[in-house]
């Protein structure tokens, strides 16, 4: 099994992962946080084609993460899981039979890969973030919220990869441009980690099988990629080199879990 992301930020989320099993190749895509046009042109650069995905799943409703995924599923009849609370939130709209409620702790089964969601705290209607597993790896995808609870936490243990929200640093949020509320709201219990936040959720989920951990999400103007490597690589006891950042046009390369 193995992932990438396609850009990662407040302009647009998006990541792709694939596992084969025998002649069963699966590609699921989570998020697709931008136009249609901008999205094929992603996929362009890594040699696929946006009729190649078998799978759409939507984290929440907010727009750098659900974006284009109505007439993405439309046009190349592709199915789409998000909760319920989601789906409401985006108005309802009609998916002509290819929508799928996807609920906490819910195991669904893809093909080549098994997806498990879970409730996090976060200011959306219904959020959920995902584990995906091709029966032996495991990889945990975690952005957009406020703290881990132990539910989190519960679900990302024994991941071998992680791709972790890193999106502000403190000291650099309480000292921007941001109005006060907004301060506050990406700060709060229900916004964004820090970097020293998912710095521990890093050292509460670490297992001897944890190899990759991408930092994803970062906020343009109240972080920097050295300081959220810095932070990950310190939970991690590795070099600050070892951790990929996500960028927000250009994401990852592939990474095997």
């Amino acid at each position: 099994m193995r992932f990438r992301s396609l850009g990662s930020g407040s302009s647009g989320n998006a990541t792709l992962v694939e596992a084969t099993s025998g002649t069963l190749v699966t590609r699921l895509l989570i998020d697709c946080g931008m136009g249609l046009r901008q999205l094929d042109a992603r996929l362009e650069t890594v040699g696929l084609l946006a009729e190649q995905i078998d799978a759409i799943f939507i984290t929440h409703e907010h727009s750098d993460h659900v974006g284009c995924a109505l007439p993405l599923s439309l046009r190349h009849r592709i199915p789409v899981w998000m909760s319920q609370g989601t789906h409401s939130a985006i108005g309802a709209p009609d998916f002509d039979g290819l929508l799928r409620i996807a609920s906490d702790a819910d195991t669904i089964d893809l093909g080549a890969i098994e997806i498990t969601p879970f409730t996090v705290p976060h200011d959306a209607r219904e959020p959920l973030q995902l584990t995906c597993s091709n029966g032996d790896r495991r990889l945990g995808v975690l952005t957009d919220l406020g703290h881990a609870s132990a539910h989190v936490l519960q679900h990302l243990s024994n991941c071998h990869a992680l791709l972790l929200e890193c999106n502000h640093d403190r000291p650099m949020l309480a000292a921007s441009r941001y109005p006060d509320f907004l301060k506050r709201r990406v700060g709060g219990p229900y916004g964004h980690l820090a970097n020293e936040a998912a710095a521990a959720i890093v050292r509460s989920v670490m297992h001897q099988g944890l190899g990759h951990v991408v930092a994803a999400h970062l906020s343009l103007q109240n972080n920097r990629p050295g300081l959220a490597q810095l932070a990950l690589a310190n939970a991690l006891g590795r070099s600050a080199c070892d951790i990929t950042t996500a960028d927000a046009l250009r994401g990852t390369e592939w990474i095997s879990v």
